[in-house]
Order: C-alpha cells, then structure tokens, then sequence
C-alpha cells in the first residue's frame, strides 16, 4: 500500500539569471523544494553549465534537458526521477517559442507518483488560450502513459480572473487559492501586486499549503519574481 507523503513543489521564473548565483542559490536553498519548476532558465552561451551550477548549488538536479522556452524541471534527493520529455509548443509568428518541461518523478522508498510540468505562457492573449490548452492535453497523456497525478508550475503572465488562468483551474486546483500561506502576489519585486506564477495540482492531491515562502532570503535582490512553493500530501 502506498502511504501518504508530503512534497514540496516550486516554481519560479530566474529572470534568466541575470542576478548571477550568488543571488539566487540562497533563495533556492531556502525553498527546500523537492522539486522545482523553473522559467527563463539560460538557453544560449553555457546554458547546460549554467543550469547545472544552479541546481548543484542547492544541492538539486537538473531532471530536463530541453533548452527551447527556457523551461525545465529540477529535483532534490529525496525524489526518483522515472522519466523526462520537453515538449516545444505551437509556434505564433512574431511570438518567443513557449515549451514545456515535464518530469515523472517519485519519492525515493515510497510511493504517490507525479508528473510534475514546468511552463511558461506569452504575453500575448491568444497564444496563453491556446498554449494553456496543449500544456493540458500533453501532461494528461503523461499522466495516463505512466499512471501519475499531475503537478503544473509556471508563469501564466496572468492572473487568476483571465481566460488561461481560469481554464486551468477549473482543470486542475489552483494550490493557493486551495490552502494560501505566506505571501501571494509574485510579480514584480520588490513590491510585487499580481499573482502571476502558480502551483496547480490534480484534484487527488491533498494541498496542504502553497505561496510565496517567508525565508528571510533576499528575494527582491535574486529576481524579478518571487518563487511558489506548495506543500502537496500525495500517495493513498
């Protein structure tokens, strides 16, 4: 019998590193996330390198290797990771290619299977509606192939009253309007006023508590935006 399990899943848009690691491995280390869905991460010069240097500072792994979108996955030790894919979405002329990161992931000596997707939507409203749609179908498929609940992460350049936001919501629970703690807003620091970036979770999974994480960290310094992490119970 699988025994229920507590897992820290994250999500937070880099600003594409542009505050170096020295900002941002103590924000990271501070989540203690088990696994994080992160956003423009590095794509060009060094980007395999320089992801890794980020994930090994916070003792983490890069579990997606993709680098279209800018999107990928990382997980902690206490995570098992089954199998990846990155996935580019449908190209809008003019627009930034968008992707999608995914990872199927487990605790290590327990059960409560995920797979756990990381993304970022456009700025433009068509391409939100329509991404938001694919990243949906693709992460139920993966869930379907390898029998896991889904887990999503990501930057909605959004909010939670507009078409895209509330498309997944009423798909998957939105983990903060679930179980709030900590701060909401996430964009943009140091004063941030929007909620932008989200957790959501598969109905199944218990939502013991999600937001912006108090951890003393110099988050304003590290990024323009602030990290979400929630705490999911998963596992029968």
């Amino acid at each position: 019998m699988t025994l229920p399990v507590h897992v820290r899943v994250g999500t937070y848009n880099l600003h594409g590193m542009r505050a170096g690691l020295a900002a941002l491995a103590p924000v990271v280390v501070a989540l203690r996330a088990d696994v994080l869905c992160v956003q423009e991460v590095p794509r060009f010069v060094r980007w395999r390198a320089r992801r890794g240097a980020l994930a090994a500072s916070a003792g983490l792994a890069v579990a997606t290797h993709g680098r279209v979108g800018g999107v990928a996955v990382l997980t902690g030790p206490r995570m098992r990771v089954l199998h990846a894919e990155h996935h580019a979405l449908r190209p809008f002329r003019g627009l930034e290619r968008r992707a999608l990161a995914l990872a199927v992931v487990e605790p290590v000596g327990d059960g409560g299977r995920l797979v756990v997707g990381s993304f970022h939507l456009d700025l433009d409203e068509a391409a939100r509606a329509y991404h938001v749609e694919e990243i949906i179908a693709l992460m139920e498929d993966a869930a379907a192939r390898h029998d896991a609940s889904i887990v999503l992460g990501g930057d909605l350049n959004e909010q939670d009253h507009q078409p895209a936001w509330r498309h997944m919501a009423a798909r998957l629970a939105d983990c903060h309007a679930e179980a709030p703690a900590g701060g909401g807003p996430t964009f943009r620091s140091p004063r941030p006023r929007r909620r932008i970036d989200a957790v959501f979770a598969a109905r199944e999974i218990a939502v013991v508590s999600c937001g912006v994480p108090l951890t003393g960290t110099d988050q304003a310094g590290a990024s323009d935006h602030f990290p979400v992490v929630a705490e999911l119970r998963v596992g029968h």
